[in-house]
């Protein structure tokens, strides 16, 4: 007996209506519809979420260049960050974290990207990853601030440093080795300030900017410390790192470029290029 091929029958209305919305041949196999040669789009769909990525960030009050010690991430860096973000279709989750850790969680490609970053910091660390780089993001200065009546006289009326624990004073290295400044240290940049504003120091060794910060804002002592141009210092800047995407770090400088007198403003608003200008007499 002769086999009968089996040929799906639908509704002529389905078919008709496949016909007229594809506007060309279709197969219809039991309760799919192939379309050939042309895609249907599905009216009001949802459109794609953006693009999520983790930026590891310090756990460290440091304005106003960011603060992430209060289960918020906030400041300038802050600000720069989301402006690529929205522009770019992107979402930003900042992770905060200790120093030591961030640097590890990066190599190993835990967090998508790092903010602040230099390529000079823990260098062994990266030793044998592939980390890159991002134009700088804002400089900054480190540099010693002393009373008003002590500013201009030079490093030989220093004999004692201030800084904050954990902080390297580069520039007077050779004159704490050689023991003619003396180190002393202070776990915070308050109790740091204070030291210096005591005289307890004959200066202290910061980043000027979040020093003028905690002056100003924390301790309401404007003027009581300023910073002296005169004495070594080291001007270096902030950068966004990566060793997940380094398309994104290049797309990123893309945008640094186009939009400079943005960001130039986000650094007054935020007093991030505080000291900068004296830095370069």
């Amino acid at each position: 007996m002769r086999r009968r091929s089996f040929r799906p029958s639908f509704p002529r209305a389905v078919r008709a209506l496949v016909r007229a919305v594809t506007g060309s041949a279709a197969l219809v196999i039991g309760s799919a519809v192939l379309v050939i040669g042309f895609a249907v789009p599905v009216i009001g769909s949802a459109q794609a979420a953006p693009a999520n990525f983790v930026v590891g960030v310090e756990n460290i009050n440091y304005l106003p260049y960011y603060a992430g010690d209060q289960g918020r991430y906030d400041g300038f860096a802050r600000t720069v960050l989301d402006a690529y973000a929205a522009d770019r279709g992107y979402h930003f989750d900042y992770r905060p974290l200790p120093v030591t850790r961030l640097f590890r969680e990066l190599v190993a490609g835990v967090v998508d990207f790092k903010f602040p970053d230099n390529p000079l910091w823990q260098a062994a660390v990266k030793q044998g990853h592939a980390v890159v780089y991002s134009d700088p993001v804002t400089d900054y200065v480190d540099g010693v601030l002393v009373p008003p009546q002590r500013y201009g006289k030079g490093p030989a009326a220093i004999h004692s440093l201030g800084t904050v624990r954990g902080f390297t004073a580069y520039d007077w290295l050779d004159r704490i080795k050689s023991g003619s400044v003396r180190l002393e240290e202070n776990p915070s940049f308050s109790g740091l300030m204070m030291q210096g504003i005591a005289q307890r120091v004959d200066g202290v060794y910061a980043n000027i900017a979040v020093s003028y910060q905690t002056l100003e804002q924390r301790l309401h002592k404007p003027g009581a410390l300023v910073f002296d141009p005169g004495l070594p210092h080291s001007r270096s800047s902030y950068r966004l790192s990566t060793v997940k995407h380094p398309e994104i770090v290049a797309d990123f400088n893309t945008w640094l470029a186009a939009n400079r007198v943005r960001v130039d403003k986000m650094k007054h608003d935020w007093g991030v290029d505080r000291g900068l200008a004296e830095a370069l007499r």
